[in-house]
């Protein structure tokens, strides 16, 4: 008889997880913090019982005094040094918690799948680990211990002050409970009033960036006033709901403020006391600590907002935190596996973004032979990058096998893959670092002869010497290059990696002419004897290839060469007449055949020619 399987344990909420490294020492800064706000009651406690001794007649002079004199000095003193020392241990636990947090976020999104990142793009990773972390800082290093401070005190200020007099002890208690009824009644519906205020931000940061990056081809078309108009609608809907939730906050919210202020609570009980003491209730040294102490029982009223605010943020702040750190990784192989050889070969392969309920590709099987060049065309959408990324393992297959020299690039490491498998987008990304660097990023022990010889290969040695430091010059700092010059940039990268598989984008779709010819020849130098897999957008540039690859729908609908696919008169066709139409027609009137040279996609003659050329 099997025993009832355990309930599940829920996990922690996202906060305690994260602080949970740093428990310990936060445990302690709390406590500090205690014995500190504590111990700062202790002067006003003695200063009251002095009073009392002063106005009581007693004879005992100074020797009755400076004990209590001796007990506050003490006090103060202690309170100074346990509050420093807690800000201090807070803020060590910061900052292992920041350096704890960085290096798992790093760990975890060199992990992730390169199409995740491509799909998300950065803001997401730096929101987590530059603002989320940072506003943990806030949190932790901060809040935390003014919540123990402001709560702390005031418990002990009150049990004092009942022990004086109970019936000034509850009219002290007054102004605190009118405060937190004011607070509540204004903060009422504040959960989706503040979903309001972020979708009203968001709508102004959109007509924002609509507005700023879109302006010139606005107003090209005659249209700026219609972008205009639309990000200042954007910020007056924002004026009149903001404007609406603080009309129906401000008085309750202001009295709520105002009835907890130090000015208020004194005033209250400097009346209240004074009538207290003409009618002999208490003595006039009885009301000393209400003077005193008496503020500081409704304090925390006065500082509950902000503090609130600040562990909302957090809170939401731990929450992104998680959700990228529960983010699944690409699962690494126990049984890794080093490929015997060059070729690739995809046998039943189906892909999906969305857990299997639309494929992006479906049944796909294509083998690329070492040394050729295969060239993927297709409409938009029919599922050209998908497949690419695939062998690039930025995703891994949903079902069917990858394979490069016979292993399924499941179980190749990262490193030996990206030594076998290069690629060369249209997005360059370029480091801030120095040209020389974003040159050695696949081989960073490459000498300056080698990273040189492949820049001249590349087209783009005369324009890196140029630089005001040449190879030195740190890109991104004062120096911008251009599309073509990045593009060349890379080209050079993937020289010097000299992977013997390329994954080629096409890179001159955007091109000024001039670039285009550079770009073409760097391609040229950069396909000779390598198996290059071409995400073909003009076709003319692959009209040679090897092998061209017409897919449609995730679906490859036709395979074979140039001429092949013309006559089958298929989708190829379809593509290759469409756009040949589109070609412009000279003044003479008679159309011209598409005289673009092929990218990287002719025959090994045609590679060697545009080697050397």
């Amino acid at each position: 008889m099997t025993s009832p399987a355990a309930p599940a344990t829920a996990p922690p909420p996202p906060l305690r997880g994260l602080l949970e490294p740093v428990r310990g020492p936060l445990a302690l800064a709390v406590g500090l913090q205690a014995v500190a706000a504590l111990a700062g009651v202790v002067p006003f406690i003695a200063v009251s019982r002095i009073a009392n001794r002063l106005t009581a007649g007693s004879r005992a002079g100074g020797d009755g005094l400076w004990p209590l004199v001796t007990l506050a000095c003490a006090a103060g003193l202690l309170a100074l040094v346990c509050g420093t020392a807690a800000g201090a241990v807070g803020h060590l636990a910061d900052n292992d918690l920041q350096l704890t947090l960085r290096r798992r976020l790093a760990r975890h999104v060199g992990r992730l799948p390169l199409g995740w990142i491509t799909t998300k793009g950065s803001g997401e990773v730096k929101q987590a680990v530059q603002d989320d972390v940072r506003a943990l800082h806030t949190l932790v290093a901060h809040t935390l211990l003014d919540v123990v401070a402001v709560l702390t005190a005031p418990v002990l200020a009150l049990v004092y002050l009942f022990t004086v007099d109970w019936r000034l002890a509850l009219i002290s208690v007054l102004p605190l409970a009118l405060g937190v009824f004011l607070f509540s009644r204004a903060m009422s519906g504040a959960a989706a009033q503040m979903a309001e205020f972020g979708a009203a931000l968001g709508r102004i940061s959109s007509a924002a960036v609509e507005f700023a990056g879109g302006i010139a081809v606005l107003k090209t078309f005659g249209r700026g006033r219609k972008a205009h108009e639309r990000f200042l609608n954007a910020t007056e809907g924002f004026a009149d709901f903001f404007s609406r939730w603080v009309r129906a906050t401000v008085v309750t919210s202001t009295a709520a403020v105002l009835v907890v202020s130090p000015a208020v609570v004194l005033l209250l009980l400097s009346v209240v006391g004074a009538v207290f003491v003409t009618n002999g209730l208490i003595t006039g040294a009885q009301f000393v600590p209400f003077l005193l102490l008496g503020p500081a029982v409704a304090a925390p009223m006065g500082v509950v907002g902000p503090r609130i605010q600040q562990i909302r943020a957090g809170q939401a702040a731990a929450v992104r935190i998680s959700a990228l750190l529960d983010t699944a990784v690409l699962p690494e192989s126990t049984t890794p596996a080093v490929p015997d050889g060059h070729d690739v070969s995809l046998r039943g392969v189906s892909f999906s973004y969305d857990d299997g309920r639309t494929d992006a590709l479906s049944g796909i099987d294509l083998d690329l032979p070492p040394g050729t060049v295969t060239a993927l065309v297709g409409p938009s959408g029919s599922g050209k990058s998908t497949l690419a990324s695939l062998l690039l393992r930025f995703h891994d297959v949903t079902t069917g096998t990858v394979t490069v020299g016979g292993v399924d690039v499941r179980d190749v490491p990262a490193a030996e893959l990206y030594r076998r498998v290069g690629f060369v987008l249209q997005d360059v990304r370029l480091l801030r670092a120095s040209v020389a660097d974003n040159i050695r990023l696949g081989r960073p022990e490459a000498t300056d002869d080698e990273v040189e010889r492949c820049a001249r290969a590349a087209r783009i040695h005369d324009r890196v010497t140029a630089l005001p430091d040449g190879y030195a010059t740190e890109v991104g700092t004062g120096v911008t290059l251009s599309g073509g010059e990045a593009q060349r940039l890379s080209i050079a990268r993937a020289l010097l990696a000299d992977a013997p598989v390329l994954v080629l984008d096409e890179a001159t779709a955007y091109a000024d002419p001039n670039s285009e010819a550079l770009i073409q020849d760097a391609l040229s130098a950069l396909a000779s004897n390598r198996t290059l897999l071409v995400i073909a957008h003009r076709l003319a540039t692959i009209r040679t290839a090897d092998r061209i690859v017409a897919l449609d729908g995730g679906r490859i609908t036709e395979q074979g060469r140039h001429d092949d696919l013309l006559a089958a008169d298929g989708l190829y066709a379809r593509l290759w007449e469409a756009q040949q139409e589109a070609l412009p027609v000279p003044s003479d009137g008679v159309p011209r055949q598409n005289t673009a040279r092929p990218v990287a996609g002719g025959t090994r003659d045609d590679i060697r020619e545009g080697s050397s050329r």
